[in-house]
C-alpha cells in the first residue's frame, strides 16, 4: 500500500523517473527500522515539478518515542520558508545536520536531512530525521543564549512568562542581537537556519556577525540608531533592519532583522513590465481607431451622395467615442482604469460643442462623481451614452432653435446608472426603430448585463441605463 501511493504521489507531483520511483520505494521499506532505532520520524521528501516546494511522498512514526506528529503528512508539501534544509539538501545534494525546523503543525524540532541518489548520483529525493525539542529544553537555550545580554536587552528581548516568550518561534525574518563588537548573543530559529544554508553548522553564538554576512558591515557602521536598506548576498535580495538599543546615552546592543524580499521585488518587476506592455498595447488600439477615423474623414471630404453622408458620421463619432477611453488611460497613471465623469464629459463635448447643429444652439451639462471603471467596460459605455447624446442632437431639438442635454451619472449600492436627458420635442414610443437604440440595448443587455429605459418626460426624453460593476467603485 505505502509503494503504491509514492507512485502515486511521485507521478502526479514529480519529474521523477520510474527507476527513480523503484529506489525510493525500496527505501520506504525500511523507514519503520530506521524510526524505531533513531526514536525519530522518518520521512521522504521529493522535489515537485516546479522546484519551488518538496511534497512529502513517505513516512513511519517511532514505536519507541512519542511521535512528533499527531496527524499523517503524506502528501502534504514542505515550504522552503519552514524547512529550507530540505529544499537546501534536495537542490544541492549536500546533507545538513540537527538544523532547526517548523513541522506541519507548527512544532519546533531538530532536523537532519541526507539527499537520496539514484546510480547516476543525481538527487531524487531527501531522507528527513526528526526529533521533537521539549518546551523545557527550548527555555533554557534561550535563557543561556541570553546570559550575556544586558538587563535592558534582557527585558525587552524575553519580556516573558514561563512559558510565553514575546518573539514567536514562527516568525519568518531572520533576527539576530549582537553587542558593542558586533558579536552574536541570540538568533531565532530563522536566523539559524539562514547560517547553516551558508554551510555553517556550528554554533554562532559569539561570533561576529559580519563573518557570515560581509555586505552589512557598512549598515553596522552607521550611526544611525534606526536604518533600513536592501543588500543583495546569497544569490537574494534581503532587507536589512538596525535597531540599536541603548539607556541613558549607553548601548545596549543592536538587533538585526534579515527579512527575503526576493520572491516581492521580482513580482513588483513583473508587474512593472506587465503595466509597459498593456500600456503600449492601449497606445496601438488609439493609434488604429484614429488612422480610422482619419481615413472616413479623407472619405468624406472627397465628397458622399447627401444620404450616405449621415451614416459615415455616426460611424465616425463611434469610433472616436472608443478611442476616448484608450486616450483617458494613457493621460492617467492608471493601466486600465477609466474616469467615468472624464469620459462621458469628453465624448458630449465633441459631439454638441465641435459637432454643426444647423445653427441650433444646443448646451450640455454633466452631474456626478468620479468613478473608476475597467476600459472594457468602458468602451460599452463610451458606445451607449455616444448614441444616445446623438439621437438627442438629431431628433430632439428638429422644431427648436436652442436645447439642452444634462448627462447625469451616480453609484447605486453595485450599480452605476447613466441618466441622458434633454428638454426637445419628447419621444415618441410609436415612432419608428433607430440604429441607435438598437445599438444602445444590445449593448447594455449583452455587453453590461444592465438595463435600458426611455420615456417622453413633461419637459422632452429620459433615457437610463444601469449596469453592474464587478469591484467596488472608488470615489475621487
Amino acid at each position: 500500500m505505502k509503494n503504491i501511493m509514492v507512485e502515486e504521489l511521485c507521478s502526479l507531483h514529480t519529474n521523477l523517473s520510474k527507476e527513480d520511483v523503484q529506489i525510493i520505494q525500496e527505501l520506504v521499506g525500511n523507514l519503520p527500522l530506521i524510526a524505531d532505532l533513531n526514536k525519530a520520524n522518518i520521512f521522504v521528501d521529493c522535489l515537485t515539478k516546479e522546484g519551488k516546494h518538496a511534497i512529502v511522498v513517505a513516512e513511519a512514526a517511532p514505536t519507541t518515542a512519542i511521535p512528533v506528529y499527531k496527524n499523517p503528512v503524506v502528501g502534504k508539501f514542505a515550504y522552503e520558508a519552514f524547512e529550507p534544509s530540505v529544499l537546501y539538501t534536495l537542490r544541492t545534494g549536500k546533507p545538513m545536520f540537527q538544523n532547526r525546523a517548523l513541522t506541519q503543525e507548527g512544532k519546533t524540532v531538530d532536523q537532519s536531512v541526507i539527499p537520496i541518489k539514484d546510480s547516476l548520483d543525481r538527487v531524487i529525493g531527501a531522507l528527513i530525521m526528526e526529533k521533537d525539542i521539549s518546551e523545557q529544553i527550548q527555555h533554557q537555550q534561550k535563557m543561556e543564549a541570553l546570559s550575556e545580554a544586558t538587563e535592558t536587552l534582557s527585558e525587552i528581548l524575553i519580556g516573558m512568562t514561563e512559558n510565553q516568550p514575546i518573539i514567536p518561534e514562527m516568525i519568518e525574518e531572520s533576527l539576530f542581537f549582537i553587542d558593542q563588537e558586533g558579536k552574536i548573543l541570540y538568533c531565532n530559529p530563522s536566523a539559524f537556519n539562514l547560517i547553516q544554508e551558508i554551510g555553517e553548522n556550528d554554533s554562532s553564538i559569539g561570533k561576529l556577525l559580519v563573518s557570515y554576512f560581509p555586505k552589512i558591515e557598512g549598515i553596522l557602521k552607521e550611526p544611525e540608531d534606526l536604518l533600513i536598506q536592501e543588500v543583495k548576498m546569497l544569490n537574494k535580495i534581503f532587507q536589512v533592519k538596525k535597531i540599536k538599543l541603548g539607556q541613558f546615552e549607553k548601548a545596549n546592543g543592536t538587533f538585526i532583522v534579515l527579512k527575503n524580499i526576493t520572491e516581492l521585488r521580482e513580482k513588483e518587476r513583473e508587474l512593472i513590465v506587465k503595466s509597459v506592455a498593456i500600456r503600449e498595447i492601449h497606445h496601438r488600439v488609439k493609434n488604429n481607431l484614429q488612422t480610422v477615423a482619419s481615413l472616413l474623414r479623407l472619405q468624406m471630404r472627397r465628397g458622399l451622395p447627401e444620404e450616405s453622408k449621415v451614416h459615415f458620421v455616426e460611424s465616425l463619432n463611434r469610433i472616436t467615442s472608443i478611442a476616448s477611453v484608450y486616450e483617458i488611460i494613457l493621460s492617467n497613471s492608471s493601466v486600465d482604469d477609466v474616469d467615468i465623469h472624464q469620459l462621458l464629459e469628453k465624448i458630449g463635448n465633441t459631439l454638441v460643442w465641435e459637432s454643426d447643429h444647423e445653427n441650433k444652439k444646443i448646451n450640455i451639462s454633466y452631474t456626478g462623481h468620479h468613478l473608476q471603471i475597467k476600459s472594457n467596460i468602458a468602451v460599452s459605455v463610451a458606445l451607449v451614452v455616444n448614441e444616445l447624446i446623438q439621437n438627442c442632437v438629431k431628433h430632439a431639438f428638429k422644431t427648436m432653435t436652442e436645447g439642452k442635454i444634462e448627462i447625469l451619472f451616480q453609484q447605486k449600492g453595485k450599480d452605476i446608472e447613466v441618466q441622458v436627458i434633454d428638454n426637445g420635442i419628447g419621444y415618441s414610443p410609436n415612432s419608428k426603430p433607430s440604429l441607435g437604440l438598437d445599438i444602445v440595448r444590445m449593448m447594455v443587455e449583452h455587453d453590461l448585463s444592465g438595463h435600458f429605459s426611455i420615456q417622453r418626460t413633461e419637459i422632452g426624453t429620459l433615457a437610463s441605463v444601469t449596469f453592474p460593476v464587478e469591484r467596488e467603485m472608488v470615489l475621487a
